[in-house]
């Protein structure tokens, strides 16, 4: 047989390349249906809680902040009594919040176990590589934990814990709060009632944002894998995490590839110094300079620099010689700014993640491919289509009128979820449990090893 052109084939048949005769009718295929109506999520509304739980902050940074936040939202679920946080400002920002005892006020997490224990639980949202020892402790105590990802620094450490918290009979609930935000969990409601059939693929991204990536993966306390934990972990380990939800399947192997590709030093524009504010030649054409982002522009958030002056001139001061002034591509930064994972599931399906620091925009985008449909989702809208009736239904969740602050309505639903399951003492409540978010940290670890180790594949 004589070889034939793509081209040559086409005129053959009587079709232009490129042409839409072959009854392909353009990139959507089937007839849309706005605010079509979905399968209802299969999730009881708690009720009321018998009483608040009672805990302990352990660290009262962001993460830490916003927790107490949520509780003096919902003071019949949660109560704050206690905090323990070594800087100042921050500390009396939390006593003042919660009018929290000057007994029950501590600069260090290891000062409040020096005491009886004196809360139903403790929330740990310290740095990442503090997460294990508190928690031990508070385990060992009686406490039950709600532990901000990721669980800890190493698969070692995360399986010390599940055995203890088991051993003890303790409610450690995780903070991937993914699973709780009302367009996730439609997406898990469609996949739940067989609209798609099988799952067959799935192909999910997180963008970052280069800024955001910037602040606190190039200056920030996630910068380096010795400070804090890979940056699949610190930063998605809750997207792998929703991806092996909406599977409900064990992860048989796993293969990765990533790196540090943007912000090193070889990208470095000749003469800039190493701090931004020592006269850059480079600064009315960087996006990164440091005055610009935080103080002049005030493109992000100065929550991180620590100063208990949030004046202008104190950001200032700071940045002149501290960690968020430096130049992005001078900095000590060594986490990957970019991520491949590969996932093969027990049935033979497959999904792939990225973590994607260099992108403009925020928001994730998930693609679901089933046997009878498939999902399209960019965290507002969700496309479902239907292969028998070449139908499909786009859903949008603003639509829905719910709180979707924090995590798209994630963060204050699983906050008051894990407070009911400790008042109950029933980790049913959970849709986050410990023993959940294991498999996530477990093909983290796995995709992390793979990268580094040039995409080797890495069975389960």
């Amino acid at each position: 047989m004589s070889d034939v052109t793509r081209r040559e084939l086409l005129a053959g048949a009587g079709i232009a390349a490129g042409s839409l005769a072959l009854g392909f009718p353009g990139r959507e295929l089937f007839a849309l249906q706005e605010n079509g109506v979905l399968p209802a999520p299969n999730r009881p509304a708690l009720g009321a809680a018998p009483r608040p739980c009672t805990a302990i902050i352990l660290g009262h940074g962001g993460r830490g902040g916003l927790y107490g936040y949520y509780a003096g939202q919902m003071p019949d679920t949660l109560k704050i009594v206690g905090v323990a946080e070594p800087l100042e400002y921050r500390r009396t920002a939390c006593v003042n919040n919660h009018k929290i005892e000057a007994a029950n006020t501590f600069t260090t997490w290891e000062h409040v176990f020096d005491r009886p224990k004196f809360a139903d639980a403790v929330i740990v949202t310290t740095q990442d590589r503090m997460h294990y020892e508190p928690t031990m402790r508070a385990l060992e105590m009686g406490y039950d934990v709600l532990l901000e990802k990721p669980i800890a620094p190493s698969w070692k450490e995360c399986n010390d814990i599940l055995k203890l918290a088991q051993a003890k009979g303790r409610i450690v609930g995780v903070c991937h709060v993914l699973r709780y935000s009302p367009f996730n969990v439609q997406i898990k409601a469609v996949i739940e009632s067989g609209m798609i059939g099988d799952v067959v693929s799935v192909q999910h991204i997180e963008p970052i944002w280069h800024l955001h990536f910037s602040h606190s993966y190039v200056r920030g306390p996630w910068r380096r894998e010795d400070l804090a934990t890979p940056s699949l972990l610190a930063k998605s380990c809750h997207d792998l995490d929703l991806i092996n939800w909406w599977m409900d399947e064990p992860v048989k192997a796993v293969s990765s590839f990533g790196g540090l590709r943007t912000f090193h030093k070889r990208n470095a524009p000749a003469g800039a110094p190493r701090f931004c504010m020592d006269g850059c030649p480079h600064r009315e054409s960087c996006i990164y300079h440091a005055e610009d982002v935080y103080v002049n522009k005030k493109r992000w958030s100065t929550h991180h620099i620590e100063t208990p002056d949030r004046s202008e001139e104190s950001i200032r001061s700071k940045l002149r010689r501290g960690q968020y002034g430096q130049c992005v591509y001078q900095a000590d930064n060594t986490v990957n700014d970019h991520q491949v994972v590969n996932m093969l599931y027990r049935s033979g399906a497959t999904a792939a993640f990225s973590m994607e620091a260099m992108t403009s925009y925020g928001g994730r985008r998930t693609r679901i491919m089933g046997t009878k449909g498939d999902i399209v989702g960019d965290e507002r809208y969700l496309d479902v289509a239907t292969f028998n009736d070449e139908k499909r239904i786009r859903w949008d969740v603003e639509a829905t009128g719910q709180d979707l602050s924090g995590h798209g309505g994630g963060d204050q639903r699983m906050t008051a979820d894990w407070a009911q399951a400790v008042v109950r003492n029933d980790p049913s409540f959970l849709v986050t449990k410990l023993e959940d978010a294991m498999e996530s940290h477990r093909v983290g670890y796995a995709a992390v090893t793979s990268s580094k180790e040039g995409g080797r594949l890495v069975t389960l």
